[in-house]
């Protein structure tokens, strides 16, 4: 860690066997775990709480102050899980009022030249491809895989084990287990691929994909959808994670494809 090209706030606290390449920038009022890697030109700035074993490659900015015009200086932070990835050129900002923190959770990868803004909440196990770019005020689940180039507008939530496509604009919710597609973005089935990756078993697959007939494919409104589903199809813990997901989705959920869109 000892490195003399590389500045550190003498109140940063710093693991002892973290690794700090030439010419990065440590601020004040940062903690980075150990293990963790830092490459040459990466500015952390305060209210960094960086995990164990993480990697940040050249250009990142990690916990800089949100671009939000009403942020006044208020004690925030970004908190980034172990094992991490950040790469070439993201940009992190810490929270604001609303949330106090941004969070990225553990196994995370993050590619090149993402944004993801102010109040964001990620979950574990994500991957963003590069470029991809989150407004602020987001929730992601767990196992996300965002393709490149995808913009999701502020105060969406994607659930669990979705993949969006490369080049979507996100404007609504978009539901776990499912792939988004398309413009405007819409149902395109479920992630099976993903699912299968992380040991879901053919039933449990098909009764997700059963779930999402009701909703997408009945031509059914959503309040209708989900009466149905809650009279016909077993409690699983699968079906009771997209239930509330469409109960509580505040922008509504992406609709499905149809040929006239």
């Amino acid at each position: 860690m000892n490195q003399p090209l590389a500045y550190v706030h003498p109140g940063a606290k710093i693991a002892k066997n973290v690794v700090i390449e030439p010419f990065a920038t440590i601020h004040n009022n940062v903690v980075i775990g150990e293990g963790t890697w830092i490459g040459s030109n990466v500015t952390i700035m305060e209210g960094a709480r960086i995990g164990k074993n993480c990697s940040i490659f050249p250009g990142a900015v990690i916990s800089a102050i949100p671009q939000d015009k009403k942020f006044d200086d208020e004690d925030t932070v970004t908190i980034i899980g172990d094992n991490t990835t950040i790469r070439e050129c993201v940009t992190i900002n810490r929270g604001t009022t609303d949330r106090m923190k941004t969070v990225i959770g553990q196994n995370c990868w993050i590619m090149a030249y993402c944004h993801i803004a102010h109040d964001c909440i990620v979950g574990d196990n994500c991957i963003f491809s590069n470029n991809s770019t989150l407004a602020g005020h987001i929730n992601v689940g767990d196992h996300v895989v965002l393709a490149g180039m995808a913009a999701i507008q502020q105060f969406c939530s994607i659930g669990k084990h979705a993949f969006v496509t490369g080049g979507s604009l996100v404007r609504k919710d978009v539901p776990p287990f499912v792939k988004a597609g398309r413009e405007p973005l819409s149902y395109v089935g479920i992630n099976s691929i993903g699912l299968r990756r992380r040991g879901f078993t053919t039933e449990k697959i098909r009764e997700i994909q059963d779930i999402y007939r009701i909703l997408y494919q009945k031509n059914l409104n959503n309040s209708q959808a989900v009466a149905i589903i809650e009279a016909e199809m077993q409690a699983t813990a699968e079906r009771d994670e997209i239930l509330e997901f469409i109960k509580n989705s505040q922008r509504g959920i992406m609709k499905g494809y149809f040929s006239n869109n």
